[in-house]
């Protein structure tokens, strides 16, 4: 597969699609960027480059999540230890994803949210307990997620869990995810920076990729501006769904 030297003009075009797209659903959901994007760049790549290519123009959507959805200070207020939770967890998820990298974590990360999917349509994920005990489910579910993060480079789906389990509106839910992601991208783009082995003039060429996934953003914001919270609720655990069946589709393409 090629890397970042081997980009042919319809590879690129290639690209440029995805990160738009990926650009568009993360804004509509408040998620969703890397799990889209990853995977479909790493049909035309390796893995590594995908996630190098994906990784800047994520940190720009979150950004643009966090900027436009207004002040931050309730979220802040309720949440602010989450992201520490998913610097710690993250931290330790991209050291496990450098020392052990053909791991299956994407696969395992599946079955999980298959598991929590049915327990959901057989109305066992109605977890009240979450709500009694919220500060040790978020250590629980924040580490969680930083760990996916790190390994997978898909932190969505505990923080889904936990925060529907909260039972959130849509506002609190995007900005709290952006905190969230915030955190992990950083880490993430930290760590694989002092690992050394992608140069400045790789992390370069996606910067205009940057601008394209963040225009992309935010016309989806637009988007989930239309909606109500029981028709967002549907789309999330939909998008679960979907982040599940992609990951699977990895694995099987990649093993």
């Amino acid at each position: 597969m090629p890397g970042f030297e081997n980009l042919t003009p319809p590879l690129i075009a290639w690209i440029i699609a995805v990160i738009v797209l990926s650009g568009v659903v993360q804004g509509a959901l408040g998620l969703g960027f890397p799990t889209l994007a990853t995977p479909l760049i790493a049909l035309v790549t390796d893995i590594r480059t995908a996630v190098i290519i994906v990784l800047l123009p994520c940190l720009g959507t979150i950004v643009a999540g966090l900027v436009r959805s207004g002040s931050l200070r309730e979220a802040l207020g309720a949440f602010w230890i989450m992201p520490l939770y998913m610097l710690l967890g993250a931290a330790i998820g991209t050291r496990l994803f450098i020392a052990y990298p053909q791991f299956p974590y994407a696969l395992l990360l599946a079955v999980l949210i298959i598991i929590y999917l049915n327990l959901d349509r057989l109305g066992g994920a109605e977890w009240n307990f979450v709500r009694a005990r919220q500060g040790a489910f978020g250590a629980l579910f924040g580490i969680a997620a930083g760990l996916t993060e790190g390994t997978a480079n898909v932190a969505a789906p505990a923080l889904i869990v936990y925060f529907l389990a909260l039972g959130m509106q849509p506002v609190m839910f995007v900005q709290a995810l952006n905190m969230c992601f915030f955190a992990g991208k950083s880490t993430q783009f930290v760590t694989l920076a002092a690992a050394g082995g992608v140069t400045a003039i790789q992390w370069s060429m996606t910067l205009p990729l940057v601008v394209l996934a963040t225009a992309g953003a935010i016309y989806g914001m637009r988007v989930r501006n239309r909606i109500d919270a029981a028709t967002y609720r549907r789309w999330l655990r939909g998008a679960l769904g979907a982040i599940a069946a992609i990951l699977v589709a990895q694995y099987l393409y990649t093993s």
